[in-house]
């Protein structure tokens, strides 16, 4: 377990649950994925956060899980579908910190994970790989909450940096639809006032996604020309990062939400 420093008592506490290993281009040039999250969903002066590495089979002790105000399910290269003995052991981990009410944001995996843990479905994507920047239609309608109340606008449309093959097939029952794209009918999804997942990556910046993709051509887990055309469509255009990470900061800091849209 990483612990950035005494807890004081006006800070808040998270926990990343990290169900992947650093790479070791994430390790030089950002000294990690934990601090890829802490930059992106972190505020210095106001939070203290703590990682586990899960996919390592190193979790929180359940006693001390009342000690914190939230935590973040990160990316994985592994399926969330999967029976690894740590992914089990992830899903009964959400569902205690859902019981608790605790907030919870799933990233991508962890997105699909938090599904899997509260009774919906995960599996392959009908579509096959979702690489590079993607639109992300907003279901206004559906936010029940005022988590955003306190923020500037939000459009109806938002671009994230996605890369996964696997995605939600079905919601937990209750669960809130919030987003969807061309490729993939869960973007986003809430449960109740304290679960929030998202399929893209706000944290990833775009050289990260380019490292990425030279791996799976590596790996040839994606061809030659995908690989080209998903790059390109990188240089010409920009995520929406700071408006994805204004909603997931605002998630984990509040405890309702209303957004207001454009």
């Amino acid at each position: 377990m990483i612990n950035n420093g005494e807890r004081a008592e006006y800070k808040r506490k998270y926990a990343l649950l990290l169900a992947a290993r650093d790479t070791d281009y994430v390790k030089k040039m950002y000294g990690g994925y934990f601090n890829v999250f802490v930059a992106a969903f972190g505020e210095e002066e106001e939070e203290m956060w703590d990682m586990y590495r899960v996919v390592d089979g190193e979790f929180p002790d359940k006693n001390e899980l009342q000690n914190y105000d939230g935590f973040v399910v990160s990316g994985s290269p592994y399926d969330a579908y999967g029976d690894d003995e740590w992914v089990l052991e992830l899903c009964f981990l959400l569902q205690i910190i859902d019981s608790m009410q605790k907030k919870v944001l799933g990233i991508c995996f962890g997105h699909q994970v938090l599904c899997r843990a509260l009774g919906g479905k995960v599996g392959k994507s009908h579509s096959g790989w979702d690489i590079g920047l993607r639109n992300v239609k907003i279901i206004k309608d559906n936010f029940p909450f005022n988590f955003l109340e306190d923020l500037p606008e939000i459009p109806p449309v938002l671009s994230i940096i996605e890369c996964h093959q696997d995605e939600v097939w079905e919601v937990p029952m209750g669960a809130n639809v919030l987003a969807f794209s061309d490729k993939t009918g869960v973007e986003v999804f809430t449960v109740g006032d304290h679960i929030l997942g998202i399929q893209g990556h706000p944290e990833y910046s775009k050289d990260i996604l380019n490292n990425l993709i030279d791996r799976l051509l590596n790996q040839n887990s994606i061809e030659i020309g995908v690989a080209e055309e998903d790059r390109s469509k990188l240089e010409i255009a920009e995520p929406d990062r700071k408006h994805w990470q204004e909603i997931c900061k605002a998630f984990l800091k509040n405890a309702y939400i209303y957004p207001s849209f454009n």
